[in-house]
């Protein structure tokens, strides 16, 4: 009989939820008999509960809400365990959860929308888990760990930005992407200039698709805020280029981090013949350029020769790995400064600065790289 009274229940539960205008998120939760299931309404600046149930022994349950007039996001949740769900119509979304862990173990139902959401949940979990491992790993060091995190989220952005939010900036799960963390931290970040071209693709096709969402209208709001405050960031940069820009006997000062984290500059060098060289150690002509550096330097070292290198590799601990062996001055510029100061229009370049920090010659002027160091020489 009890359970016949539990089938009816459930039956006249599902039976409510059959109003039109509404959407619906029905489904069964395994092992939370007396827990409350809440559901929670992610607005854009507060998320509150909007409805909740005791579940019985059946685990099941029934939401049903006023259908929005665009995309709208929602989450079910159970002490600290959540679902997210994203809702866009009359739509009715089925999830089928275990308890505890129905974070990572549940399925999902009658919305792509939500399966998407579910696949960018697991993969930011994962890369949760590998960066708290790596908090964990005392013997990286600071500088390696910090390398690590970088490439770590760099790679989950890239694999986020071309997968989901780039295949269809104007869904759901794409809005949701854009706001996912990794700790405290947002990974896609609005001051990263290349991040707010990420916030632009998606702001522009929902202003297109939804222009009176709140959402919409947030999301241009933030771009735009973004791109202001990215502005001035590189006008003040600007600035201090200009006045850093100092020229000592002709050479236009760099100071930028070697493989240690040490910032090494070209005027430290002053009293050697100097080749300033920027590299990148992913190009396809990489391995047989650095073999001819080494020649040179193995040649001319000795009698006071010294090679700045300059690279621009994306993957900061791939450089790293790349110039491990190499002899010579090899620092790292991120975020592309130097290039601004010598303007380099391509890779590889070259300079010659004599024992003065005197600027003597660039490639284009060279026909014989050997000669013209044996002459400042």
């Amino acid at each position: 009989m009890k359970k016949i009274a539990y089938l009816l229940l459930a039956a006249a539960t599902m039976a409510a939820c059959n109003n039109k205008n509404t959407f619906t998120i029905e489904g069964h939760i395994d092992g939370a008999q007396d827990s409350v299931l809440y559901l929670h309404h992610m607005g854009v600046t507060k998320a509150e509960v909007v409805d909740s149930v005791k579940l019985d022994e059946s685990g099941d349950f029934c939401f049903e809400q006023a259908a929005p007039q665009a995309p709208d996001f929602y989450v079910l949740r159970i002490s600290n365990q959540i679902v997210n769900l994203s809702i866009d119509s009359t739509e009715t979304v089925s999830v089928k959860a275990s308890y505890p862990g129905m974070a990572a173990n549940y399925e999902v139902e009658g919305s792509m929308n939500c399966q998407k959401i579910k696949e960018l949940a697991l993969k930011q979990q994962a890369l949760q888990e590998r960066v708290a491992a790596l908090d964990r790993n005392t013997s990286l060091g600071r500088e390696r760990a910090l390398d690590s995190l970088e490439h770590m989220i760099n790679a989950y952005k890239e694999d986020v930005k071309l997968n989901y939010i780039y295949q269809a900036p104007n869904e759901a799960f794409a809005y949701f992407a854009l706001f996912q963390t990794v700790g405290p931290w947002n990974i896609f970040d609005k001051n990263n200039p290349q991040d707010l071209k990420v916030f632009g693709a998606v702001a522009t096709s929902w202003e297109t698709f939804y222009p009176e969402s709140d959402r919409a209208k947030n999301l241009r709001s933030m771009t735009l805020k973004g791109m202001n405050d990215n502005r001035q960031a590189a006008a003040r940069q600007q600035r201090a280029l200009n006045s850093d820009m100092v020229v000592e006997s002709g050479v236009i000062d760099l100071r930028l981090p070697d493989k240690n984290g040490n910032l090494r500059t070209l005027t430290e060098l002053k009293g050697k013949v100097v080749l300033l060289d920027f590299h990148s150690f992913g190009a396809k002509d990489s391995a047989p350029r650095i073999l001819a550096l080494r020649d040179l330097y193995n040649k001319y070292h000795a009698q006071g020769l010294e090679i700045y290198q300059v690279s621009f590799d994306g993957d900061k601990h791939f450089w790293r790995q790349a110039v491990e062996a190499l002899p010579w001055v090899c620092v790292y510029d991120g975020e592309g400064t130097s290039i601004v100061r010598y303007n380099v229009q391509q890779l590889p370049e070259y300079f010659l600065i004599d024992r003065q920090n005197q600027l003597q010659k660039r490639s284009v002027q060279i026909k014989d790289i050997d000669a013209e160091v044996k002459n400042l020489l």
